[in-house]
């Protein structure tokens, strides 16, 4: 059972056994069936409430902390415990409400401060250390309190503020098994023996199954997903009705890729009442992906929904295998076996995959050599690339392979990111808003203390700011010192060098030398961005406002100064986008063509943006532009677009790029058109144009098998046979 012993310590003298007895004596490892049903005949509703919570009667328990607390004079240390089942009970919206309403009534209350900062850390939400804070400052002896503080400093990989942590708690109390924990976890991620720690974990309580799957999570943190299995399982062994560790278990055998095991571990779990969001949710995607379609080759698993496996699947495939021979030989290294890729159109799904993690609003996770991430339609279009994603997550692959999982989290995201902007300078990662300001207001962090804005924010948008930081840095590592240095860094880590050790090895500099030249270096891109923020805020505001009013002329005039203040920005009302619809409205179309080719090679990513310019760009005579714009889409929004797979067809087959062509019109026969006949015509001329005679009298027979007197298959049919 998942608790935390100090917030049990509170004693009710109603009854001669109190949950402080009880809770001991879980805590300690020892039956305390017979205490808690005690406490359920006593005629304290609080008492009733621990009771029937320690016998896992989750409803009566709620229902007693309810009368329990309807008393306006009942203590505040009634909601901290009715808060603390709710959160045991995957409900932290509202025991996070409990806290608050808690530290109201009684603002001197660690233990609600504590409650909330539970809730914070485990959903990386807020800042969990300012609740800590609060909860030391009204009880400086609160062990609890440095133990969680010790889990979340690790979280970040802060190592010698979790060992402090964890010290702190053990010297406040001596039976602190998060605490030891902690330990262990460190030794284990240094690679060091951790059996001392863990044998005073269980001289405390021989069955803390609890222990194990702390340090699973902190494993799972570090990229060591194998090891995190091996901990959670280590977990149901020593507490084999731990129902959150089967769980834990199961999604983490997900993540791995294993064929049976999620199921059975996570089955076991809802069996048995541990119906958490993970639970509940993985056995449903389960089932939704034993409808899936797997497409596989030697190198290759694609795990694709069927509605959308004949599109996706030749784009996917194509672009992992020109990423294996690129990474293969850039990092000098090869994967063993397949990697695996799951695409979710439902973005629900994805999260399912993620839940857990840190990272807000990711596209694609790694686990190892397998990869789950967003299918184009799991986002609207132009939110996502999903050629950009695959890069990025493939590039984890290759590097957590390499290092055996011994990589800082700033290290792996930010090369990833810097690998998007290496396949197409259009991918690269740009400042959003957050990011600028972040500049503006110096919130960029030291180097080696970067892992800590990926995990628990200490504002809102951090963890997007860390991502384009650590891309920054490996972008400015490959401008300065060049390429072959990045992998340099790579071998470092895997020889178990820290980031200090690593850039002093490779590029014979400190960490604080090495923040000195860089951040200078953002200064000097960004800073003339980062200082006239306001300022262009101010002016597309008003752009905006002219748009509106239809007055195309001021726009016209002013939205080159706003595009001068902040290039890179293309998101909503951009000011590239503006002076396009002016120019258009105006009758400009040279301008207009001219805006929209700096919208895209600024980063912009709407699909109806880039068709108008590939339009212009092919009515000026330019077909290898608009051949080129309309491909950029296919990384963008591929789905759903008959047209957009028809047309560009077309195209291709006109350039006499047949292949281009075939893939195209099959695109366009997969998107399932309302005038199928048509689409297969048209794979059947690309078919003949390449020379597959086959294939080419193959589809056209289907047209005609759906439109019998469609006469150009007709003729097209004749010509195939007469030819033969």
């Amino acid at each position: 059972m998942k608790t935390l012993l100090a917030f049990a310590l509170f004693v009710s003298a109603a009854h001669a056994v109190t949950p402080a007895d009880c809770w001991k004596l879980v805590h300690n490892g020892q039956p305390a069936r017979a205490c808690f049903t005690q406490l359920t005949e006593s005629s304290s509703a609080y008492d009733r409430a621990e009771g029937a919570w320690g016998l896992e009667d989750w409803q009566s328990a709620n229902e007693n902390f309810r009368d329990a607390t309807a008393s306006a004079n009942s203590p505040a240390m009634y909601k901290v415990r009715w808060g603390m089942l709710l959160h045991e009970r995957f409900n932290n919206a509202d025991a996070a409400g409990l806290f608050r309403e808690a530290s109201q009534k009684d603002p001197n209350n660690a233990q609600a401060y504590l409650g909330l900062a539970t809730v914070e850390a485990e959903d990386y939400s807020g800042n969990p250390n300012v609740s800590i804070a609060k909860a030391l400052e009204h009880d400086p002896k609160l062990a609890a309190a440095h133990e969680l503080a010790a889990k979340i400093a690790l979280d970040n990989d802060n190592r010698e503020l979790a060992e402090k942590e964890a010290d702190a708690a053990l010297a406040l109390d001596s039976e602190a098994t998060s605490a030891m924990a902690t330990h262990a976890a460190l030794e284990l991620i240094a690679d060091r023996p951790a059996d001392a720690w863990i044998a005073k974990i269980l001289a405390v309580n021989p069955h803390d199954g609890d222990a194990y799957m702390q340090m699973a999570h902190h494993l799972e943190l570090h990229y060591r997903f194998n090891d995190a299995a091996a901990y959670y399982r280590k977990a149901t062994e020593k507490q084999p009705e731990l129902w959150a560790a089967h769980s834990a278990l199961g999604v983490e055998e997900m993540r791995l890729g294993r064929a049976e095991a999620p199921q059975k571990e996570l089955e076991l779990a809802y069996n048995n009442s541990y119906r958490d969001p993970a639970t509940v949710n993985s056995l449903r995607l389960l089932d939704s992906l034993a409808k899936f379609k797997t497409v596989k080759d030697a190198s290759t698993v694609l795990i694709l929904d069927p509605k959308e496996s004949d599109l996706l699947a030749p784009y996917v495939q194509a672009e992992l295998h020109t990423i294996l021979a690129t990474y293969s030989k850039k990092y000098a290294m090869e994967l063993h076996g397949p990697v695996q890729v799951e695409m979710y159109p439902n973005h629900e799904d994805f999260a399912v995959r993620t839940m857990g993690m840190p990272g807000l609003g990711a596209l694609g996770v790694t686990f190892g050599q397998v990869i789950a991430m967003d299918s184009p339609s799991g986002r609207k279009p132009g939110e996502f690339n999903w050629g950009a994603t695959l890069w990025h997550e493939m590039s984890h692959a290759y590097i957590i392979t390499a290092t055996n999982q011994r990589v800082p989290r700033w290290f792996t995201e930010g090369l990833a990111v810097h690998e998007e902007g290496q396949r197409s300078a259009e991918w690269r990662d740009r400042v959003t808003p957050d990011i600028l300001l972040a500049i503006r207001d110096k919130k960029l962090m030291p180097v080696d203390k970067l892992d800590r804005g990926f995990v628990h924010q200490e504002y809102p948008g951090q963890v997007l700011v860390s991502y384009f930081q650590a891309g920054a840095i490996c972008d400015y590592i490959s401008n300065t010192a060049g390429e072959a240095k990045l992998l340099d860094i790579v071998h470092a880590y895997a020889a178990g060098e820290d980031t200090k050790q690593a850039l002093q090895s490779v590029l014979h500099l400190s960490t604080e030398e090495f923040d000195k030249q860089f951040f200078a270096s953002i200064d000097k891109q960004y800073g003339n961005e980062a200082q006239g923020f306001d300022a262009w805020r101010a002016k597309l505001k008003a752009l905006v406002a002219s748009a509106e009013a239809k007055q195309y002329d001021d726009v016209i005039a002013n939205a080159p100064a706003a595009i001068a203040l902040y290039p890179e920005y293309t998101g909503d009302a951009n000011a590239y986008e503006l002076l396009a619809d002016a120019q258009h409205a105006k009758g400009s179309a040279a301008e207009e063509a001219k805006a929209l080719n700096a919208y895209m090679h600024a980063g912009g990513q709407q699909p109806e943006l880039l068709k108008r310019l590939a339009a212009f760009q092919e009515k000026a005579g330019d077909s290898p532009a608009a051949i080129a714009t309309l491909t950029r889409i296919l990384y963008i929004y591929p789905v759903r677009d008959t047209e957009l797979h028809k047309h560009l067809g077309s195209l291709l087959l006109a350039a006499k790029q047949y292949d281009g062509a075939v893939r195209e019109y099959a695109a366009a026969v997969a998107t399932r058109p309302l005038d199928m006949a048509g689409a297969q015509y048209d794979l059947a001329s690309a078919y003949m144009a390449a020379g597959q005679r086959d294939k080419a009298q193959e589809t056209v027979l289907l047209a005609l098998e759906a439109v019998p007197d469609f006469r150009p298959a007709q003729k097209l049919l004749l010509e195939l046979q007469q030819t033969k």
